[in-house]
């Protein structure tokens, strides 16, 4: 253990200021994936990334459940989930699940994933003064607390949004979630009413549709609205709000005489953001690029990324709302996509022409502190463009939802902390009955090596010393591990479904001991990956 005055000091030099970056879902259908699961995910979540079993409970007919304004306030003690702003009737039984910041996945595998999505001016609502008191965050943590399914998820959480009101947590900003289960994925897209909105009259306190992927096919939501057009005469493929068409209607913004679709991506969102065509073209081109000609983003020469004169603006009409993969995807291609930073595209900032130094023969190299993820000072002293890659800090996850299995077994929550570029997703099982401390554990404004995102955070900012090599020092620790831990998960899995045909809560306690062990082997192997690239790149060894 270093001194207290070291670590305080690499604390301060190390450490990058916290922020909630912007959410990217990827979802893929159990007939677009290699095993036949669903894949549910959700990267950049907020700064709460403690993780806490939930366990399920029964209520005496008629109890209230609380509903909360702060359960992303990392600030609150763990458990903690912030100041009661309203109640609701409470479910006589729930059903246990992993807590955080945005609550992902349930006993019964029931998975969801959130990404802010942008909405027009007049939609937005401040907490201050509204009437409206459920947040999308609270919504997830009760829906996976009251269902099983991801059809009833939708159903529940609309009727809720509908009745309590929709108060925005991020913005004040629209949200989407990707609601899964073993069997299918939904889509559901929220936009607020506006201030002015009042409890019991009859009027929705939303505006929501939501529409399933087809099981053959994958889908993104990079911080924008997806959904096109809505054909409510396919109930099995879409759902929505009373309001959905009407309010468009009421505000002058949807003319039904005038002949033209309701595309309800183009009437509730704004005009599109760079962050978000950005990834659509990203996801798209990578997994389906045959499917049309989509624009020429690929760096060319040294300067490709700072001529946007010549880059195409495409229309988001380009984008489906999901597309079938040309190859099956597996839990490690979404782990690719999700550590994506652009790389040979225009998007990269690795490649901006400031990070090039003279090579000593005549040309041109990389310096060896370039880095995917140039912090402000650093691009504001390069001139280097902010690009928004698809990985970046915080926490998130991979859901896999395996329907062979039963669920505290079919379920696995891929976890990773910190930024997921650097970091290890490790497996845990939906049905664990509690959490490794070292995943519980975290304060953002004190270091501490008994918090796991911490010590990974820590490792991350070490690359800064000698980015380009001490990358390679990382992925040398990291992969095989994480490569270990997806091989493995075969063994744990027939382990776990012996112990569950004897005694289920045999089973539970051998999957709590899995994820364990797997939570203290990837936090162990990153304190020793900081002594390596603390004693290969010191200042000391930098040269004068």
């Amino acid at each position: 253990m270093k001194p207290r005055s070291v670590v305080c000091l690499l604390t301060m030099v190390f450490t990058l200021a916290s922020a909630a970056y912007p959410c990217t879902i990827i979802v893929a259908g159990k007939k677009a994936t290699v095993d036949g699961s669903v894949l549910n995910s959700h990267t950049d979540t907020c700064n709460n990334s403690r993780l806490m079993v939930v366990p399920g409970r029964t209520f005496p007919k008629g109890t209230l459940a609380p509903l909360h304004w702060g359960i992303q306030d990392v600030a609150l003690p763990l458990g903690d989930f912030g100041e009661v702003i309203g109640r609701i009737p409470q479910a006589e039984r729930t059903y246990s699940y992993i807590h955080s910041g945005y609550p992902h996945i349930n006993e019964h595998q029931l998975a969801i994933g959130e990404s802010t999505t942008s909405q027009r001016e007049e939609l937005r609502v401040e907490r201050e003064g509204a009437k409206q008191i459920m947040t999308v965050e609270q919504a997830m943590a009760l829906a996976l607390q009251r269902c099983k399914r991801a059809r009833e998820a939708v159903a529940m959480i609309g009727e809720w949004m509908e009745t309590y009101g929709f108060l925005p947590s991020c913005g004040p900003e629209s949200e989407d979630l990707c609601i899964a289960d073993p069997d299918e994925a939904w889509i559901m897209e929220m936009f607020s009413v506006g201030p002015g909105w009042e409890p019991g009259k009859g009027i929705p306190g939303v505006i929501w549709a939501a529409q399933r992927v087809p099981d053959d096919e994958a889908a993104i939501v990079p911080n924008w609205s997806i959904i096109k057009e809505i054909d409510l005469d396919k109930p099995d493929w879409f759902m929505a709000s009373s309001n959905y068409q009407q309010f468009a209607i009421d505000r002058g913004w949807y003319d039904p005489a005038a002949g033209k679709p309701f595309v309800w991506q183009e009437i509730y969102a704004p005009i599109p953001r760079e962050w978000a065509t950005g990834r659509f073209w990203l996801f798209f081109q990578t997994i389906a690029p045959r499917l049309r000609a989509w624009p020429e983003r690929q760096i060319t020469g040294p300067f490709s990324g700072i001529d946007p004169y010549h880059q195409y603006v495409e229309p988001l009409s380009l984008y489906p709302f999901s597309a079938k993969p040309e190859k099956p995807l597996g839990v490690e291609d979404l782990m690719k996509l999700q550590r994506s930073v652009n790389e040979g595209t225009i998007y990269d900032m690795t490649a901006d022409p400031d990070w090039l130094i003279p090579d000593g023969q005549g040309g041109m190299k990389l310096s060896p502190l370039t880095t995917p993820f140039p912090t402000r000072p650093m691009r504001e002293l390069l001139k280097i463009s902010s690009r928004r890659n698809v990985a970046r800090g915080n926490y998130g996850m991979i859901a896999q939802l395996r329907g062979w299995l039963p669920d505290p077994i079919g379920g696995v929550y891929w976890v990773y902390l910190d930024n997921q570029y650097t970091g290890i997703y490790v497996p845990i099982h939906a049905g664990v009955e509690r959490i490794n401390p070292l995943y519980s554990t975290y304060d953002p404004d004190r270091f501490s090596e008994d918090s796991a995102r911490w010590v990974y955070d820590f490792a991350e900012n070490l690359l800064y010393l000698k980015w380009q090599e001490a990358i390679r020092d990382l992925r040398a620790v990291r992969d095989p591990l994480e490569r270990e831990f997806l091989e493995k998960l075969p063994e744990v899995d027939k382990k776990a479904l012996e112990l569950m045909k004897k005694n289920p809560g045999q089973a539970r306690t051998f999957l709590t001991e899995s994820a364990w062990t797997n939570m203290d082997r990837a936090v162990k192997a990153y304190r020793e990956l900081r002594s390596t690239l603390i004693s290969k790149y010191t200042n000391n060894k930098q040269g004068s």
